[in-house]
């Protein structure tokens, strides 16, 4: 389904913010993620009341999901409970949906635990980290005792991605694609032109499934030397809890990942999550979702174009978006004061404490959010 036309408000919200450089004295905390956000403390906002039943603006996880046929397909993989993994039918489901040969394909609990593989498993001189961008890349790496460098995008440029922004003698390169939190999709020319010998390439691709058409995707490249791409199914069909991801890179890359994961890493019915997701009916399906996203996404972009003190980055493609606005954090706890919670920015390298992520949902559901934010920026002197 197309997106809506663009706005003159939403056209509005493409321009970038009067830059600002993140202070340099702040140190983002990297083990802080969205579902903080939804918890009874609020990973760090006090004095609020205990709340259960947030609207979930923090966490960038489809709503209404998992759908109940994936359910039905999870919940009679139950039965084999017994036996122990046998994960070859869902890397062969993988391996098919992105036309790759089975050996280019290794099962994860998560895309997360990617970056933990790879941060044991791959040898780097000089590891890079291009931010803002989901964090655990970074902290995985530091914790596999690397010393990280980090390539800060700008807000003035939109947070576009320059290659030659990245040093040439670079050997391991994390990005994401379409980057979280800032929805930006690099260009597929850009991020192949970091491609190089020597030079591991990793690509996430956790939220690219919920773009439409998955335009810009290295998924089914192979011609791309040290390419490692990574997909999540966590987030489209709901299963964080369930923890199931995947890495598309060269064989000799697979098999030294899979030497670092401990026995039987993905449970069965994570396997079978993975192989029903993989199915035809089921890629119909997420790309329906990802038309749907990009009309809702546009909608939210228009309203919060009603608020001169707000600005976001764009063009987003992703399913959340990115806002800058002052006094971002008492912002924040008033909303959750009204039931919303919303994803803290200043935790991202590149960012400061004037930001904030909105998780793109459907318009009723805006709309509601959309009324408390008016209150709480006239609270602050905000709305004008």
């Amino acid at each position: 389904m197309p997106a809506p036309a663009e706005t003159s408000e939403s056209a509005r919200l493409r321009e970038p913010a009067p830059s600002a450089e993140p202070d340099p004295s702040h140190e983002p905390d990297l083990r802080h993620h969205g579902d903080a956000e939804v918890r009874d403390t609020d990973g760090g906002l006090t004095g609020l009341p205990d709340l259960t039943d947030l609207t979930d603006l923090a966490v960038n996880v489809r709503a209404g999901t998992p759908p109940d046929w994936l359910k039905a397909r999870i919940a009679a993989s139950l039965d084999g409970l017994a036996a122990y993994p046998d994960g070859r039918a869902a890397r062969r489901a993988v391996a098919v949906r992105h036309g790759l040969p089975v050996e280019r394909v290794l099962l994860t609990s998560g895309a997360a635990e990617a970056f933990v593989l790879i941060a044991r498993a791959v040898r780097a001189r000089r590891p890079v980290v291009v931010h803002p961008q989901f964090t655990e890349p970074e902290a995985a790496l530091r914790d596999a005792g690397h010393e990280v460098e980090r390539v800060l995008l700008s807000e003035r440029d939109g947070f576009r991605l320059d290659p030659a922004a990245v040093p040439e003698d670079a050997d391991l390169v994390i990005v994401g694609n379409p980057t979280n939190p800032t929805s930006v999709l690099h260009p597929a020319g850009a991020l192949a032109r970091l491609a190089r010998p020597g030079r591991t390439l990793v690509v996430d691709e956790a939220f690219m499934d919920a773009v439409p058409g998955e335009r810009a995707s290295l998924a089914g490249r192979t011609d791309l030397p040290g390419l490692v791409v990574l997909r999540s199914l966590t987030k489209t069909w709901g299963l964080a809890g369930l923890r199931i991801g995947y890495v598309l890179a060269a064989p000799g890359t697979v098999a030294a990942l899979e030497r670092a994961q401990p026995l039987w890493p993905v449970s069965g019915p994570a396997l079978a999550a993975a192989e029903a997701c993989c199915e035809p009916a089921a890629l119909a399906e997420a790309a329906a979702a990802a038309g749907k996203t990009a009309g809702d996404r546009a909608h939210l972009l228009a309203r919060l174009g009603e608020f001169p003190a707000i600005r976001a980055v764009g063009p987003a493609e992703g399913p959340f978006v990115l806002i800058r606005l002052p006094r971002a954090a008492e912002v924040r706890a008033g909303l959750r004061a009204r039931g919303f919670a919303a994803r803290r920015g200043d935790t991202f390298p590149g960012l400061g404490r004037d930001w904030l992520r909105l998780a793109v949902r459907d318009r009723a559901t805006t709309d509601r959010f959309v009324a408390a934010l008016a209150e709480v920026l006239a609270e602050h002197g905000l709305a004008g």
